[in-house]
């Protein structure tokens, strides 16, 4: 026998279909909440399949964004082997249905039979390490997203209430730059204070003992910009509000995102792969870390095309009849962060040739006439071969 639980998850519950083996469903469909007594109930109902089969089952559920996330934790806690399919993949299955029904209960036979038809091979997906990586990766990305957002109002209300203030600092965004203008918000709170004040204040936030060349010019730079402000005073005080309020969020997404990036840097280091990414010019820490966690473990692909079908740069192909299509477009199906790292770190390598071979071959495909963008993705091709031989024979990259 080959027992198998098909999991149709939802938020907060799940249903769920169990097979003693193929054709062969085992009682009726049962539901359950992703709660401490739900999920021992579960246990037990897997517990009777496998005193029926004499065998433990494996289990087989769909990707949900993060409902699946404590049922595939109880899974992993105990010991139960399990299978998370693409949504696309079970779309597919339903359509070749005649009958059009979807209900969880169906849906739960339905990922039962896919296991069958698809002889899924039941494993872990990826062990406990590297989805904590994937999580804080993500988490990163999805903060930087908030982080460039609060960026582009801040500098839509800056520019109503004193926009000669760019350029006063190197850095808009520093830590510095924000605390001042949290001070002093208005060329007129600036020019009242002298330029000693003005100094010193800029001396203290910047955690220095003594006043030096930087601080000097910083403060003539700013007195210069307060003079040549166009508002002396602000005419909408909600703006003051929206920029202080800005300002410390700002401040807050920096804290954040320095603390996930040691958060990262560490987890990432227990890695060997890790610093064999690394040996491919044009991809940095932060690339490599998202790149490791969103392919997982290498041992889910057996070739390097399936590594690419799983980044979705594999090209689509429309053939019927005597009509073969030439423009092919990528498939972009399968995971779009890993996409965008790739496409990231093949410009890094470009950029002012960092990665030689990669230039050479981008030359190459430039010269053949093709577009910029595709030429892109063909160097992105090559970026997963050389990932995908880099991560089986755990050897660093050799650009000779």
């Amino acid at each position: 026998m080959n027992p198998v639980i098909g999991l149709d998850v939802s938020k907060g519950e799940s249903h769920a279909q169990a097979f003693a083996d193929r054709g062969t469903p085992y009682g009726k469909t049962f539901r359950f909440k992703h709660d401490l007594e739900g999920l021992a109930s579960f246990l037990r109902y897997a517990q009777d399949l496998e005193s029926f089969t004499g065998k433990r089952s494996a289990v087989i559920l769909e990707a949900t964004g993060h409902y699946h996330s404590p049922v595939v934790q109880f899974l992993d806690e105990h010991q139960f082997l399990h299978v998370v399919i693409n949504p696309l993949l079970s779309h597919q299955a339903k359509k070749a249905n005649l009958r059009k029904v979807k209900t969880d209960a169906a849906d739960a036979y339905q990922l039962g039979e896919i296991f069958y038809k698809e002889e899924l091979e039941p494993y872990k997906k990826r062990g406990q390490f590297l989805m904590n990586l994937r999580y804080l990766t993500r988490q990163h990305e999805s903060l930087t997203d908030m982080y460039v957002q609060a960026k582009l109002q801040f500098q839509a209300v800056l520019d109503q209430v004193f926009p000669e203030y760019h350029g006063v600092f190197g850095d808009l965004y520093s830590k510095v730059s924000l605390r001042f203008l949290a001070l002093y918000p208005t060329s007129q709170s600036v020019l009242a204070r002298s330029e000693n004040d003005i100094m010193t204040h800029i001396q203290t936030l910047a955690g220095f003992v003594n006043p030096n060349d930087w601080t000097l010019e910083r403060a003539q730079k700013l007195m210069a910009a307060a003079e040549r402000n166009p508002f002396k005073e602000t005419a909408f005080p909600s703006h003051l509000i929206s920029l202080d309020l800005l300002i410390h969020l700002l401040l807050q997404y920096q804290e954040h995102l320095a603390k996930l990036d040691q958060s990262i840097e560490e987890l990432a280091r227990g890695l060997l792969e890790y610093d064999l990414i690394q040996s491919i010019p044009g991809i940095g820490t932060k690339l490599a870390a998202t790149i490791l966690a969103e392919i997982g473990e290498i041992d889910r692909f057996n070739h390097a095309k399936k590594l690419i079908a799983f980044a979705g740069i594999d090209p689509s192909v429309f053939s019927s009849g005597k009509f073969t299509a030439t423009r092919n477009p990528i498939t972009k199906r399968g995971s779009r962060k890993l996409r965008t790292a790739l496409y990231l770190a093949v410009r890094c390598g470009l950029r002012s040739s960092r990665n030689k071979k990669l230039r050479a071959f981008y030359d190459k495909k430039r010269a053949e006439g093709k577009l910029f963008k595709v030429a892109v993705i063909a160097c992105a091709n090559k970026l997963i071969h050389w990932i995908y031989a880099i991560l089986t024979k755990k050897e660093p990259f050799r650009l000779v």
